[in-house]
């Protein structure tokens, strides 16, 4: 409290003075804690039964040390610090620090009016009078300070553990958690679960961004491994969501419940994986079903196209091209000719041979697992297709 301290200095408060003004502490007090309950809202109630009691002790306090103050006995550190104290727990209580500084104004006020009441009957001498009002002025203006710099402080670190806990929450999620854990992650960190939540991959630098377009309840994460940032966008408009990354190098998966969170992340790894094209994983879910056991679809491919291997390349190559198109048109030769570039008797002479080699082709078994081998072109070789040479 270094400038109320020097205007201690400059003010002397005989001891009768200060004998007078201690007899009003209880009733200056009082009177303080009423003001502040009639004029400020958010302490209307704070400050009745127990509470007001305890309040009303910690103005007795504050103002017994400010006469210690004024009469050269005191250096103000503690009420300082507890004027801190009291700017933190504003902030636990929910109250604003508009609402405290305008009860400091209120208490000023009121502090003044009784403390003059009691020192001018007393004797001090008008030039005293002026240096004590400003004494008294500058006291609560620190004490606010305090106060603020207290709620300021407070208010940052809930800010932080808020959002070590949404992080957490985020993590658990991704893991795929058991609900008892995400239920307890979510109510640490404060946050009403939606109905769904929808992962949505890009890169981390782009991942606060997009997230400060989006709900406010997104979950976010910009320190995966590879750079990699994901949102957890809860209860999406899917069409307006993909609106929205049209302009990111992003990969939005399924919606799905918000204790299934993982499985949308895992998706859109796998799209990711798949295709760096890839921006909304369900235009592209046979893929996917086709990928999703990639050991599983090449043992599938070469068992299933095994016939075609007693062929040089390119001729394996056609007739792959071709029972392709034959088993998407279901057997209708002009459309395959069609999408082929080829004359349809030029497909029935191709669908000769694959009979001869397949002859099980009307088997619904063998349809299955030709239309899954031949489900996929993704311009590489594929397996099961003979390379040149």
């Amino acid at each position: 409290m270094s400038y109320a301290i020097r205007r201690a200095s400059a003010l002397t408060l005989d001891e009768t003075t200060v004998t007078a003004l201690r007899a009003t502490l209880k009733t200056t007090a009082d009177e303080v804690v009423q003001a502040i309950i009639d004029e400020v809202p958010p302490y209307a109630r704070a400050l009745s039964g127990r509470m007001g009691a305890t309040i009303r002790r910690a103005v007795r306090t504050a103002l017994g040390h400010y006469l210690d103050l004024a009469s050269g006995n005191a250096t103000g550190g503690d009420a300082g610090d507890a004027a801190y104290e009291l700017g933190r727990g504003e902030v636990r209580d929910g109250r604003s620090m508009d609402a405290l500084l305008s009860a400091y104004r209120v208490g000023a006020r009121v502090a003044w009016r009784c403390l003059a009441a009691g020192a001018v009957p007393a004797g001090l001498p008008a030039a005293e009078v002026a240096k004590f009002a400003e004494l008294t002025f500058a006291y609560i203006d620190e004490l606010s300070a305090a106060s603020a710099a207290g709620h300021a402080d407070e208010l940052a670190a809930r800010g932080r553990a808020h959002e070590r806990h949404l992080e957490h929450l985020a993590r658990d999620l991704l893991a795929g958690a058991r609900p008892d854990v995400l239920l307890a992650s979510g109510q640490r960190a404060r946050w009403q679960p939606p109905v769904s939540l929808t992962a949505v991959l890009l890169p981390a630098a782009q991942a606060r961004p997009a997230y400060r377009t989006l709900d406010p309840s997104t979950l976010v994460l910009d320190d995966l491994p590879d750079a990699t940032g994901v949102l957890l966008v809860p209860d999406a408009d899917r069409s307006r969501l993909l609106r929205q990354m049209a302009d990111r190098a992003a990969v939005v998966g399924p919606a799905r419940p918000w204790i299934r969170a993982s499985a949308s992340y895992a998706r859109a790894l796998r799209a990711r994986a798949l295709s760096s094209e890839i921006r909304d994983t369900e235009d592209h879910l046979p893929d996917l079903v086709l990928s999703a056991d990639a050991d599983a679809f090449a043992d599938l491919r070469a068992r299933a196209l095994a016939p075609l291997r007693t062929l040089s390349a390119a001729t394996a190559r056609r007739l792959e091209e071709t029972l392709r198109a034959w088993l998407l048109h279901q057997g209708r030769r002009d459309e395959v000719a069609a999408a082929l570039f080829v004359h349809p008797q030029t497909v029935r002479y191709r669908m000769s041979q694959l009979r001869e080699l397949f002859p099980d082709l009307a088997s619904p078994h063998r349809v299955l697992e030709l239309t899954l081998a031949v489900g996929r072109t993704t311009g590489q070789d594929r397996p099961g297709t003979p390379r040149e040479g």
